[in-house]
């Protein structure tokens, strides 16, 4: 499936929160050679539980605001963010 992300860097903490159809990911990377980029898939793959080689970055590379492909459907997909937003 696909999700739009919203991606804030250089925050003193990550979290993640839902944002209307997609999702806010504040990250502690600064936006400088994909650093960032490489903190999103690996903050997805650990809360989400896929591989990181199964998270991909479809538009918005250079961007805040991304489309990033999770190997999941969409209704895993809301499971796992309901306990996270419980969580945070």
């Amino acid at each position: 499936m696909k999700v739009e992300v919203k991606v804030i860097p250089n925050a003193k903490k990550r979290a993640l929160n839902r944002d209307g159809a997609g999702i806010t990911v504040r990250l502690t990377s600064q936006p400088l050679e994909g650093r960032a980029n490489d903190e999103l898939i690996r903050y997805l793959s650990d809360l989400l539980k896929v591989r990181k080689s199964g998270i991909k970055i479809v538009r918005g590379e250079k961007d805040r605001r991304k489309v990033v492909e999770i190997p999941m459907d969409e209704e895993e997909f809301n499971v796992v963010l309901e306990s996270v937003d419980g969580k945070q």
